[in-house]
């Protein structure tokens, strides 16, 4: 947006103004007649892309997973009342899944009002409970303070969903202000009494290891920790959302905490005297368990832990968990005591284990293999975003993640239909890499309408439909707590008609083989394609809550 001459402007223009000051690239949403001055604006933007989708929901989802891959804030745009409450779901995602984001709604004029309460709701008290920051703009002149501090709070640590409400009346007033750059923030370096104690307990200690968490999912902290692996030898385990942090080839790898206990790596994390949780959230399912009198916990993170009756650390390293890492790194000494070996062959029994399942070639298909097949089609660099249900649990044990944010999943709120708008950012983003969203097919449905959104855009990207007919993960559950088989079965559309409806590329699966074929082509041919996978789910009880843990307890 070119500079104005006039002392004054009109309040959504300095709105659009102060987007483009802090970089603002995309702002996706739905836009209602209360967003109209907004998009007038946005319509003079150079450098903001306005992306229309089909519902609020996937807006932001999109806008969280921007946050996500580029720790820049994602915005997302709704009018007031129903546009709001579509996007609560996404604020929720972003918010307990340490995404930044913020979503911008209209609202009816607020000096002056002919409809009543038509529409009209309290959106700011609404998204108090899912965000760090929401206001309500009551003036022109405070856009700038207003949405630099919400940028700020949204990136910073933990960073999370923002809210700003633009009313009808505030949109189109005039105003002197000018936008607000943005402030150098470093974050602080943990303190060096705290690192030398972290240091003293892992050197103390017989069998030390890692438990890398979603906090630590950026690159520089990836780097440090590749680096403090290498010189001292230690293993790793990762939580689901740390999947990728470390290459999970790496020798030292125990695997990801995928399931609530009882499996291989939780067996070789109980077996651990010493363990460094770097990057621990608590919104995600505790990769153990602590006792009093158990194994020494170091905290490494840019918070505090949150204590509660299973978490309750003895040291804690806060502030940069990169710089933390380095500290931790160049003053250690390692030990020739400590016991590797005593932990490593959990992971080669659970590789053993996982690689005869990954040879059951039946139809429909077995998640286990399916995992390897998708791995085998992905490049290194490769995306798969998880949509939500009980196939995570088989990817995240079971899919070798190489680098850091190639495998999208949410371990947070865990919403289903957040897969396909997470791939479509992903596909916007890095167009020279191949994506892909694996979803069930109750979650695709949720939010299937983007398809038409992706084909708009010319996205390139595989969607892998895995059907079941069911809600798998309940009906899974159900199962395992004796319930009867009830309330959790339905229809599917026809997902080949379905795709093609929308100018995607419909596949419907006919062999296991047939698999490998779909993959490779889709992966290699341009354009939307929706792949229709039937799976057989029918051995997730036995295998998971059964065989798994029966084999770990004889390790």
């Amino acid at each position: 947006m070119s500079e104005t001459s006039n002392a004054s402007q009109k309040a959504s223009d300095l709105f659009i103004e102060c987007l483009e000051q802090e970089g603002v690239e995309y702002i996706f949403g739905v836009p209602g007649e209360e967003n109209l001055d907004f998009l007038q604006s946005l319509s003079k933007s150079d450098s903001i892309k306005l992306v229309l989708t089909r519902h609020e929901q996937g807006a932001g989802f999109m806008a969280a997973t921007y946050g996500r891959h580029t720790g820049k804030t994602g915005v997302c745009l709704a009018t007031l009342g129903p546009g709001a409450t579509n996007l609560v779901t996404a604020g929720a995602y972003a918010q307990l899944g340490g995404m930044p984001m913020l979503m911008i709604t209209g609202q009816k004029p607020i000096k002056t009002s002919k409809q009543g309460r038509f529409q009209i709701l309290d959106v700011v008290e609404m998204m108090g409970p899912i965000t760090k920051y929401t206001q309500q703009l009551a003036a022109g002149d405070n856009i700038p303070s207003r949405v630099r501090e919400a940028f700020r709070l949204a990136e910073e640590e933990k960073p999370g969903a923002v809210h700003i409400e633009l009313p009808e009346d505030i949109a189109e007033e005039q105003c002197s202000a000018r936008p607000i750059p943005a402030s150098v923030a470093r974050r602080p370096s943990a303190e060096h009494k705290a690192v030398r104690q972290a240091v003293e307990a892992l050197e103390a200690a017989q069998r030390p290891v890692l438990v890398i968490g979603a906090g630590a999912n950026r690159k520089m902290t990836s780097r440090m920790l590749r680096q403090f692996i290498e010189k001292t030898g230690i293993p790793f385990v990762t939580t689901q959302m740390g999947k990728g942090v470390i290459d999970e080839r790496h020798p030292l790898f125990l695997g990801c905490a995928a399931l609530s206990s009882g499996d291989f790596v939780h067996r070789a994390i109980e077996a651990s005297d010493c363990i460094v949780n770097i990057g621990h959230d608590v919104i995600e399912k505790p990769p153990f368990f602590m006792e009093r009198g158990g194994a020494t916990v170091i905290h490494v993170s840019y918070r505090t832990a949150e204590v509660d009756p299973v978490y309750f650390p003895q040291i804690e390293a806060i502030g940069d968990i990169a710089n933390a890492i380095w500290q931790i790194k160049e003053d250690i000494v390692p030990q020739g005591k400590w016991d590797a070996k005593s932990l490593t062959h959990y992971r080669r029994a659970e590789e053993e284990h996982a690689n005869k399942l990954k040879e059951d070639d039946r139809f429909p298909i077995f998640p286990p293999h399916l995992v390897r097949q998708v791995r085998e089609a992905m490049p290194e660099d490769g995306i798969i975003c998880l949509d939500n249900g009980i196939y995570k649990i088989w990817f995240a044990r079971n899919y070798t993640a190489y680098l850091p944010n190639t495998v999208l999943l949410d371990n947070a709120l865990a919403s289903m239909g957040a897969g396909l708008p997470s791939a479509m950012m992903s596909a916007m983003l890095y167009p020279d890499r191949k994506v892909m969203a694996i979803c069930g097919d109750g979650g695709f449905m949720m939010n299937s309408q983007e398809l038409e959104t992706a084909v708009r855009l010319g996205l390139n990207l595989t969607v892998l439909i895995l059907r079941d007919d069911a809600y798998g993960m309940i009906r899974w559950k159900q199962a395992n707590m004796g319930f009867e088989d009830y309330g959790l079965n339905f229809g599917n559309p026809d997902f080949v008609d379905y795709a093609n409806s929308y100018g995607a590329i419909g596949h419907r699966v006919e062999s296991t083989a047939h698999l490998a074929e779909l993959l490779a082509h889709c992966c290699e041919t341009p354009g939307v394609h929706v792949i229709d996978c039937p799976v057989d789910y029918s051995e997730n009880d036995q295998i998971l809550n059964h065989d798994i843990k029966e084999l770990s307890k004889k390790l």
